[in-house]
């Protein structure tokens, strides 16, 4: 009687499809930007029409925190110019170094006395720092500065590649904020002929 032959488990190759995986999670590590946690956290009002932001002459103002005011700027060299010019108004050096930080830095909420400081911390750090907001009250109202600052700055940059384009200013509130910390941010700007803005919503379907 012939034996019978043995049976050999069957048995896939998966060297190739591994260094497949590999190399796509390899990409993607590399490619990956991380993301900067906001400077102040806010859960912006919902809308069913959103409006895509400009990428460049951009100021955004963002309140949350009981009142609290952070000024955020778009453009490295219009952010450089700005600091300068805040610097000759409140009589604070910065040196070259602190100005190339400040640049690359996300929105801001402290007042200038304390911007050194800030600018002297990790991103991590400056996330955790408990930032007062920037002040805005009639005797100490930094906040029109950097809004006027802005603007300057904003226009050298463009008159220096022939664009006549103004600054766009966004406020970015938070849904719980009350009212009234928004209209005062409403007034600083609308003091200095500011009557054109955007105000920064979140996107919800329109059944929600």
């Amino acid at each position: 009687m012939a034996g019978k032959s043995s049976k050999k488990a069957a048995s896939i190759d998966m060297t190739a499809m591994c260094d497949v995986a590999f190399l796509l999670l390899t990409f993607f590590i590399l490619t990956a930007t991380a993301k900067i946690p906001e400077a102040l956290p806010v859960d912006t009002p919902s809308s069913t029409v959103q409006t895509k932001l400009p990428e460049s002459n951009l100021a955004t103002l963002t309140i949350g925190g009981k009142g609290k005011v952070f000024f955020d700027l778009k453009g490295r060299e219009v952010r450089i110019r700005t600091l300068e010019l805040m610097s000759q108004k409140y009589g604070v050096e910065f040196t070259d170094e602190e100005k190339a930080k400040f640049s690359l830095m996300e929105g801001i909420g402290v007042p200038i006395g304390n911007l050194k400081q800030l600018i002297g911390m990790k991103t991590a750090e400056r996330s955790k720092a408990g930032q007062p907001g920037i002040p805005k009250d009639s005797l100490d109202n930094q906040l029109t500065d950097w809004v006027k600052n802005a603007r300057i700055a904003n226009n050298e940059a463009n008159n220096a590649n022939g664009s006549k384009e103004e600054l766009h200013i966004a406020i970015k509130g938070d849904a719980k904020e009350e009212y009234p910390s928004i209209r005062k941010v409403m007034d600083i700007l609308q003091d200095q002929g500011i009557n054109s803005f955007s105000l920064v919503t979140g996107l919800r379907g329109e059944n929600f």
